[in-house]
């Protein structure tokens, strides 16, 4: 069952307003002047304008930035029919940074003074979010369940894209028959299954949700794969368990700075000295930059997207790095294809999950394609050996 937050099967009727420009409304007046400098109209007709509804959206908006902004959308407030190019404009414009401060000052005070992502707070992103339902996420994703972005180089679907990400993975890792493979995260088994029937490898993936570690290892049975439900950290504390390789697909945008050393250590202590880690994590480009607090509140509690600096910070101890490859623009057209799959099977579900949610989990999955399309957000995949590879790395 989902969440209680998911449950609303209805969104409250707004009060009628008309649709307002009127500038004697002062908070109506500055959204408007802000967004016309990202050349977005409140009342226009392009895809990107905004249409509001109702009467307290601007001052939501104005009190509470992208917090106030995600849940007015969520609330029917407004509307917009590209929300996606919507949030790529006004990042472009960096319109981010002259709203809801306030927001953004708690969430960064939360990351500096705690730690969001100590074991026991760890479990809650698979209850709210990776527990939703096996057959959402079906509905949703391509045949592999790959939820992490696809490789579209050359591909023109989202079932080649995501094939051929996971089969670039296996060839950064020279993969071979006989190897252990570990996957840091390993979702429903995507990389694992891949891994397995066209590498020849044996796997052991770790997940914090219940659900894909029973719903993967139904998927993965026959196959030299194990599932184990538990956080990383404790996982292998005396080193006694080796693996050829490891990677960590995805997974490491929940692992949190405070964190970030333990993680490394831990690939540090199951991996063979001549073995290869490839982490594969969305970034932000500079590290001082809070969490988005609808998307922690929201979607993925107590995320926190790393930068490149802080990843090598907490990599050096240990491993060095080979590569970086950053293809975060087809994280764009990945979002959009999920978007698309997600709109179509919708009507399976809007009984179970209610439209709050449905408008939710689309401004989720746009506003996101809208961050990788300004290029507020990367993708990064990063090859890292614990000696230094002799001779040298080369990207295949």
């Amino acid at each position: 069952m989902p969440p209680p937050q998911h449950r609303s099967k209805s969104l409250p009727s707004p009060p009628s307003v008309r649709e307002r420009t009127d500038t004697r409304d002062p908070a109506l007046a500055a959204i408007a002047a802000l967004l016309a400098e990202a050349d977005i109209e409140i009342g226009g007709g392009r895809p990107w304008d905004m249409t509001v509804h109702h009467p307290q959206t601007a001052d939501r908006i104005l009190a509470r930035g992208s917090l106030g902004l995600g849940e007015s959308y969520m609330e029917g407030w407004w509307d917009c029919p590209r929300v996606d190019e919507f949030i790529a404009r006004v990042l472009i414009a960096r319109l981010d940074e002259k709203v809801g401060g306030t927001a953004l000052l708690v969430q960064g005070l939360r990351a500096r003074l705690f730690n969001l992502q100590n074991l026991r707070r760890t479990w809650q992103v698979g209850e709210l979010h990776y527990d939703l339902g096996n057959d959402f996420f079906e509905a949703m994703l391509d045949g592999h369940m790959a939820y992490t972005c696809g490789y579209w180089k050359e591909a023109d679907t989202l079932e080649d894209a995501q094939a051929a990400k996971l089969d670039l993975i296996c060839r950064k890792l020279g993969l071979a028959p006989g190897m252990r493979l570990l996957d840091i995260g390993c979702g429903w088994g995507s990389l694992m299954k891949y891994a397995a029937e066209h590498y020849g490898v044996s796997c052991v993936g770790l997940t914090i949700s219940r659900e894909q570690a029973e719903y993967g290892q139904q998927r993965c049975a026959g196959l030299p794969i194990s599932f184990r439900l538990q956080d990383y950290r404790p996982f292998n504390r005396g080193g006694s368990e080796r693996f050829d390789r490891i990677a960590s697909i995805g997974m490491f945008e929940h692992v949190g700075q405070k964190n970030h050393p333990a993680f490394f250590e831990v690939a540090a202590r199951s991996l063979e000295s001549d073995g290869l880690f490839l982490l594969h994590t969305i970034g932000k480009n500079v590290r001082r930059t809070p969490t988005d607090p609808w998307i922690d509140r929201y979607i993925f509690p107590n995320g926190d997207l790393p930068s490149l600096s802080q990843i090598a910070d907490a990599s050096e101890d240990h491993f060095v790095i080979e590569d970086v490859h950053n293809f975060g623009a087809d994280y764009d057209r990945t979002l959009m294809a999920w978007h698309e799959r997600f709109e179509t099977a919708w009507p399976r579900f809007e009984s179970r999950y209610g439209e709050r949610f449905h408008r939710m989990w689309r401004y989720y999955l746009l506003a996101c394609a809208g961050t990788f399309r300004a290029r507020s957000n990367q993708l990064w995949q990063i090859v890292l050996s614990p000696r230094g590879v002799p001779g040298g790395y080369l990207r295949p």
